[in-house]
């Protein structure tokens, strides 16, 4: 029974969080070393090879914001359902997440083969090597569509492993599909031992045969071992559609909370891809990179709040939910301070090291990025778990109200100010803009404290 009501809980409590967030967190981890050396094998190629694999991967992560927030809405559901031991509910909550998932996925390959010029030309408006950009990323965002399908259901299965407490399974098969993209980027990039050079090309073949690896052994897990969520392709529109329109209201305020993280996210990476050539791409994205590996919190975040929290509302026990948050919430916080003190030890070290083929000054931008990412970590961390809590118990408003305020009313009108006003540097414009991250703390905050996630979701 839980009566205490201390910020930080007993340590029984977070060694329960730490093993729901430990593996999703690993499993992030993997990914990250993999784009790590993905882009340590691009650098190779120069500068503007990897500015042009980074800015059509800016244009996937929108893919994948939409994809992770379609499971997300859906996890809400399936995790409550998990909680109150209603197997009927959590496979109508992971045929939503597949639908939609699948949905996206289709809208994006279109795009991908209709218009991928225009994506990226708007995406590198003003910079030099322009010109040289463009072409690489078209070949190379062409060659990644055919890894949509796969994603948008490797995705599905995967988050919903997560969802009822057992991450180590997309954990072992995402460390397998990581393992074939790193091997299969050595062969095709370069060419080793009689393979094809490929170069940009071969990263994306790459990635396609993990893709398909992926999704190919998690179908197969899930309809041999019978598990409860998973539902065959057969069944998949036997949906409740009651349910599922219940949950698109519910999802709706979060798709608009993402919506403008996303593309206010967008816009200030076109507007300092701007600013100079190669180098400031290629330099920019060699810090995300590292970050990524530092991101991995938030995973760990969503996924223990979903587990631990949305699991005590689904089982009708609101007051165990409602410390279990406190607790979270500094846990966060002290997790993200440890991780930026560390962090910058390890990029200090890791950059000139890992990116020895980047110029100087994609170097120094790197270098710089991660630093201003570091320090803002624990603030990140924090704002993560207020917005994981509330989408646990359901309210999705206080995200989009967080979102959409500050970035339309802040963020996108700062950016275009500095961007058009000023001759700043892009690591002192994203230093500066990220300020604003205080203003959506105070506002989420205000409506955390209301408590409208505090509720049951699975009284149909």
């Amino acid at each position: 029974m839980l009566l205490s009501n201390k910020h930080f809980g007993p340590l029984s409590f977070y060694r329960e969080a730490l093993s729901i967030a430990l593996p999703v967190m690993l499993q992030q981890f993997i990914m990250s070393m993999v784009s790590l050396i993905d882009n340590f094998m691009v650098a190779g190629l120069g500068d503007v090879s990897m500015a042009a694999v980074n800015v059509a991967n800016q244009l996937n992560f929108i893919f994948i914001v939409v994809v992770n927030a379609i499971c997300g809405a859906g996890g809400i559901y399936l995790a409550q359902f998990k909680g109150a031991g209603d197997t009927d509910g959590m496979r109508q909550a992971y045929r939503f997440k597949v639908i939609f998932a699948l949905s996206a996925s289709i809208v994006y390959f279109i795009l991908c083969w209709t218009i991928p010029r225009a994506m990226l030309v708007m995406m590198t408006r003003g910079n030099a090597a322009q010109d040289n950009i463009v072409p690489i990323g078209v070949t190379y965002l062409r060659f990644t569509s055919f890894t949509l399908v796969p994603m948008a259901i490797s995705t599905a299965i995967g988050s919903s492993f997560r969802e009822i407490g057992q991450p180590k399974i997309p954990l072992l098969f995402s460390a397998v599909a990581t393992l074939i993209n790193t091997i299969g980027n050595w062969f095709l990039i370069y060419g080793n031992l009689g393979a094809p050079r490929l170069e940009v090309a071969g990263a994306a073949v790459a990635t396609i045969i993990a893709r398909l690896f992926e999704v190919a052994a998690f179908l197969v897990f899930v309809k041999h071992r019978h598990i409860l969520f998973y539902t065959g392709f057969k069944t998949l529109f036997h949906t409740d559609k009651r349910l599922i329109r219940t949950i698109l209201s519910k999802s709706a305020m979060m798709f608009l909370s993402e919506a403008s993280w996303i593309s206010s996210e967008t816009i200030m990476t076109a507007l300092y891809n701007g600013r100079g050539g190669a180098e400031v791409v290629a330099g920019m994205a060699a810090g995300w990179t590292i970050a990524n590996i530092f991101f991995l919190l938030f995973g760990g975040i969503w996924t223990a709040a979903t587990v631990v929290v949305g699991g005590s509302l689904g089982a009708g026990k609101l007051d165990e939910a409602r410390i279990r948050a406190k607790w979270l919430k500094s846990g966060a916080v002290a997790a993200g301070c440890i991780v930026s003190v560390a962090g910058a030890v390890m990029a200090t070290l890791l950059i000139p090291l890992v990116f020895t083929n980047l110029t100087p000054p994609a170097q120094r931008i790197s270098l710089g990025l991660v630093y201003v990412i570091l320090l803002y970590l624990p603030l990140w961390c924090l704002l993560n778990a207020q917005f994981a809590i509330s989408r646990s118990g359901g309210d999705t408003a206080l995200g989009m109200y967080t979102d959409v305020s500050v970035n339309t009313l802040l963020f996108v009108p700062g950016a275009f100010f500095l961007a058009l006003g000023t001759s700043l540097e892009p690591v002192t414009m994203f230093a500066i803009l990220k300020i604003t991250d205080i203003a959506k703390y105070l506002i989420a905050r205000h409506f955390f404290r209301k408590e409208r996630w505090v509720r049951n979701l699975t009284k149909r």
